[in-house]
């Protein structure tokens, strides 16, 4: 991935091949940027806090047009996974209330499983995208393999996550 200063690909620029913390000692600011292989996640704040967006190969010549925000601080390469995918919802904090396992994607817990909210999860298996809408849509939050007791307590508590998709390739 490459990023640069301006939009349209303009001003300075910062190669990344791997997860940076934060790009302010190689650019001021990042309007823009390719993707030329692989997905990666993309941050409003250093250390991989703050809004996110999920970027795969393309073009991305001005954050703002896209719903974005403004500029991007830190991302984190998702590595391809190949396998199957797996991953248990509760209704409640430190997995409490009802359990749902998905090993596919849900567009609408609502829908599917009659539940009204999703405050931590598992991952067992593969790397996910959460929304905070139904349908794919709204802010988003990345999910790799591990325990995530709750979400209000990693800065989400604002939020209520009501679809999952899996990521699966560039």
């Amino acid at each position: 991935i490459i990023f640069y200063e301006d939009r349209n690909f303009g001003g300075r620029s910062y190669e990344c091949m791997s997860d940076c913390a934060d790009f302010t000692s190689y650019l001021s600011r990042c309007n823009s940027c390719r993707v030329e292989s692989g997905c990666f996640m993309v941050y409003d704040r250093p250390n991989y806090m703050g809004n996110q967006f999920f970027l795969r190969r393309g073009e991305y010549s001005d954050y703002s047009r896209m719903g974005m925000f403004e500029t991007v601080r830190s991302c984190r390469m998702i590595p391809m996974h190949r396998g199957s995918y797996r991953m248990r919802i509760y209704e409640r904090e430190n997995f409490g209330g009802q359990m749902y396992e998905l090993m596919d994607d849900c567009d609408n817990i609502m829908d599917r499983y009659r539940m009204s909210d999703c405050q931590s999860c598992h991952v067992m298996d593969g790397h996910w995208l959460m929304y905070e809408q139904p349908h794919y849509r709204g802010r988003m939050m990345y999910m790799r393999p591990g325990e995530y007791r709750s979400f209000r307590e990693m800065g989400h508590s604002n939020m209520r996550f009501m679809s999952m998709r899996r990521i699966m390739d560039s």
